[in-house]
């Protein structure tokens, strides 16, 4: 005879720490800090356990009706834990918790992104500091006030971080209102009101001065990766990423043509971005054919792409105050001081372009022909020491 119903009410509280049967699959697991319901079943060749809530939240008589639900659904061969998720899922739905509508905005949006890391980076500070405090939130119940709670711990401490998670909660509320759920977008602004102007100063990348510039190139030589990848880095003024993962086949006719996934800024270029190649370049190109035995031109010991810290970490070896980014930087101020290229120009040699929506649908150049001279002019620059257009100061 199936045992059943040995639990009586006026036990429960007295019951000892341990697993007490009710019968028919129905447990009280006590321990000393408190007690929970458990249904254990057996289904497609193993034992599993689906917890019915707390004794101090559900009585005897409850979690046998629970139980005895799970049972029916057991016997017609559905699994009772996967049906709770799905059914929670759809109230989630339903209700438009903050949480199912950031998924759904994700979803919406993560094919614009470079890659599945790049689509991870881009998540994560909602995901990190927001989700875990109001993602069970029905959506049209947020305020300003939930939003202050959530970011204020970060808002000074990791602004760039909560900022970005801001924007993402945008975002989030945006494609909500899409959906047919009526949300005040004006929460974001008050919430910046209430938050205050971030007390953090910024901190610029690391640089030298150009007029340094041309020393330090001078120093690297050409029988080694990383010193090759910091002068291809230096000459282009691209990010490391693009250098670190340069491939032979991406050079053609004098013109290197850089990925779109390895171009970063998603709305500023559709296609991939083409930089001119300066003699310079071209020197560095051909110094990598002699040593790299790799379809990269600057590979890691097994015949990958550069690790994304070496250029930094040899810059470090050296005892230097700066970044591999900042020669960026380094290039974007020569420009300014030493040229006299337009602005929209020089934002192109660094692979910005920077427009707003309308001009990005009927302006698409990115400046090709107005870039080779100044590559040029940099390479010179970089290679000799006295340059001709330099000033006297």
């Amino acid at each position: 005879m199936v045992k059943m119903n040995t639990l009586k009410v006026a036990q429960l509280k007295s019951l000892p720490p341990g697993k007490h049967c009710d019968g028919r699959g129905l447990w009280l697991h006590k321990r000393p800090d408190g007690a929970q319901w458990v249904y254990r079943f057996n289904q497609f060749g193993r034992t599993r356990e689906m917890g019915l809530g707390s004794l101090r939240d559900i009585g005897l008589a409850d979690a046998r009706d629970a139980a005895d639900a799970a049972r029916q659904q057991v016997r017609a061969g559905l699994d009772p834990i996967r049906e709770r998720r799905l059914r929670t899922e759809l109230e989630c739905r339903r209700d438009g918790r903050l949480a199912e509508l950031a998924q759904s905005n994700f979803d919406a949006h993560k094919h614009t992104l470079k890659s599945a890391q790049a689509a991870e980076r881009w998540h994560s500070p909602l995901r990190l500091h927001v989700l875990p405090k109001l993602g069970k939130v029905p959506v049209v119940k947020l305020d300003q006030h939930d939003i202050v709670r959530t970011l204020k711990p970060i808002w000074h401490q990791k602004n760039v971080t909560a900022r970005k998670a801001m924007s993402r909660l945008t975002m989030v509320l945006r494609h909500a209102i899409a959906q047919g759920f009526e949300v005040d977008l004006r929460i974001i602004e008050h919430a910046r009101i209430l938050l205050g102007d971030n007390l953090k100063p910024a901190v610029s990348i690391k640089s030298l001065h150009y007029l340094n510039v041309p020393d330090f190139y001078l120093t690297l030589n050409d029988t080694d990766s990383v010193q090759l990848a910091l002068r291809m880095l230096i000459l282009t003024g691209v990010r490391s990423d693009a250098v670190n993962n340069m491939r032979f086949d991406q050079i053609e006719n004098g013109v290197w043509t850089i990925p779109k996934a390895h171009v970063k800024g998603r709305l500023q270029f559709v296609e991939d971005f083409k930089v001119p190649l300066s003699a310079g370049a071209k020197e560095v190109i051909a110094c990598a054919r002699r040593i790299s035995g790799s379809d990269y031109l600057f590979c890691n010991s097994r015949g990958g792409p550069l690790d994304k810290m070496a250029m930094r970490n040899w810059i470090l070896d050296q005892g230097i105050d700066a970044k591999p980014h900042g020669f960026r930087s380094s290039f974007r101020t020569w420009i300014a001081e030493q040229t006299d290229a337009q602005h929209e120009v020089a934002e192109a040699c660094i692979c910005h372009l920077v427009k707003s929506s309308a001009e990005k649908a009927y302006n698409k150049s990115a400046y090709f022909p107005n870039r080779v001279p100044l590559m040029t002019l940099w390479s010179d620059y970089l290679t000799q020491n006295n340059y001709q257009f330099l000033n006297a100061a």
